[in-house]
């Protein structure tokens, strides 16, 4: 099964290109469900379904499939028991019932749920390319951290507190004159993390990759760029470029031929700026593309002879290679990073990486987890991290290696 998410800055026209991705892959014999994981879907509208709101995979073409998940029912099938504990906490000390359930709504749940919708489709099996309408990319970067900085508190912290509450409920109950949670909302909320890891090894899978929408713009380079380095951060597999709503040669129009000339100074950048990876075109069109036909037509444009499900190439933006003697060397790509923005550390089994202002905590697989870290650079955008035998007397304390020039 192939999965394409498309992400870009908002206003790039993402949806339009995913949207024409799917009609294209349809065309083409395979069974292909599309769906959104920004809050204001608008999916529905490309394919000129008017007031349909598609709530369930629903057939819009022969092999096109069209979903927008309701959040309200993935919501409260995930997050019920949470909500439930919190509510009644409110409730104990005299919210208002109305506002209390506003406030027990976590913030940017339909993105998430969303993510839960797509695991489901997958395991399930039935598909043959899943295409993802992701919201902008802010928010994208932020859901797919999302499994980890979550695994991170639920192996750490969900352990203790349980514990804590069981020992200590009758007297947290009487003291603090609030309900203790009991073990189905700890239960509730370890589902949910182990939900959304699938969904990070689904995306992170060599049948998956990430599609950077982008219109020729600075602004909108400059946030791809970043988009670039923080989805390698987290290993997702970027495998191409959209360069969307590119003006055509103009003849005469001294305006136009403003904007073309502007235009092209920024794809020659867009070039350089992701080489190795395809930059694909899709230029201005005439009218709006509305309906499957139009955007079936607009992708094959902007494919061209190219194939739009093709696999991802390579191995990915991590990996790990064994250097001489009995050490490794672990390789994170981080495209457009220099040593100066990177802060690493160790700490026991983890390495914490710091890139501008995204965190991650990387756990180490047990052959690394037992060597040390000798030594790491930057270079030619990838953190390479070297790990060596440990000494006959270790010290126990956090190694750390912060812009090492080495």
């Amino acid at each position: 099964m192939r999965i394409i998410l498309f992400t870009g800055k908002g206003g790039v026209g993402k949806s339009t290109v995913a949207a024409g991705t799917a009609a294209l892959s349809a065309a083409g014999g395979h069974r292909t469900l599309v769906i959104s994981t920004d809050a204001a879907h608008s999916l529905a509208d490309a394919y000129g379904l008017g007031a349909v709101r598609p709530l369930e995979p629903t057939e819009v073409a022969p092999n096109l499939y069209l979903q927008q998940v309701d959040a309200q029912q993935r919501f409260e099938q995930s997050w019920a028991d949470v909500q439930r504990y919190l509510l009644s906490v409110l409730d104990a000390v005299g919210m208002d019932p109305v506002a209390a359930e506003e406030m027990t709504v976590i913030p940017g749940a339909e993105e998430v749920l969303a993510l839960l919708e797509l695991r489901q489709h997958a395991r399930r099996g039935g598909w043959d390319v899943i295409v993802i309408d992701c919201a902008p990319t802010a928010e994208t970067l932020r859901l797919l951290a999302l499994p980890e900085a979550l695994g991170w508190y639920l192996e750490r912290l969900l352990p203790i507190q349980r514990r804590l509450v069981r020992a200590l409920r009758p007297l947290l109950d009487r003291a603090a004159g609030v309900p203790m949670p009991g073990d189905d909302v700890f239960d509730a909320i370890t589902r949910l993390h182990d939900e959304l890891d699938d969904v990070h090894d689904l995306l992170c899978g060599p049948g998956a990759s990430v599609r950077l929408v982008l219109t020729p713009e600075q602004v909108v380079l400059a946030e791809a760029r970043r988009a670039y380095t923080s989805l390698s951060l987290f290993g997702y597999r970027v495998d191409a470029v959209v360069a969307n709503r590119v003006f055509p040669a103009a003849d005469g129009d001294p305006w136009r031929a403003g904007w073309v000339r502007a235009q092209q100074a920024v794809l020659a950048e867009v070039q350089q700026s992701f080489a190795g990876l395809p930059v694909l075109t899709a230029p201005y069109q005439s009218a709006e593309p509305v309906g499957v036909e139009a955007l079936g037509a607009l992708a094959a444009e902007l494919y061209d002879a190219t194939d739009p499900l093709a696999e991802p190439v390579g191995q990915g933006p991590f990996r790990v290679t064994r250097s001489q003697g009995a050490g490794a060397v672990i390789h994170l790509s981080l495209p457009f990073v220099t040593r100066e923005d990177v802060d690493l550390a160790r700490n026991g089994d983890e390495l914490v990486l710091t890139v501008g202002s995204y965190r991650r905590l990387l756990t180490l697989p047990a052959g690394l987890a037992r060597l040390r870290v000798v030594g790491a650079r930057v270079a030619d955008g990838e953190l390479q991290v070297r790990f060596a035998e440990q000494p006959d007397q270790p010290d126990h304390r956090p190694d750390r290696q912060k812009k090492d020039a080495r």
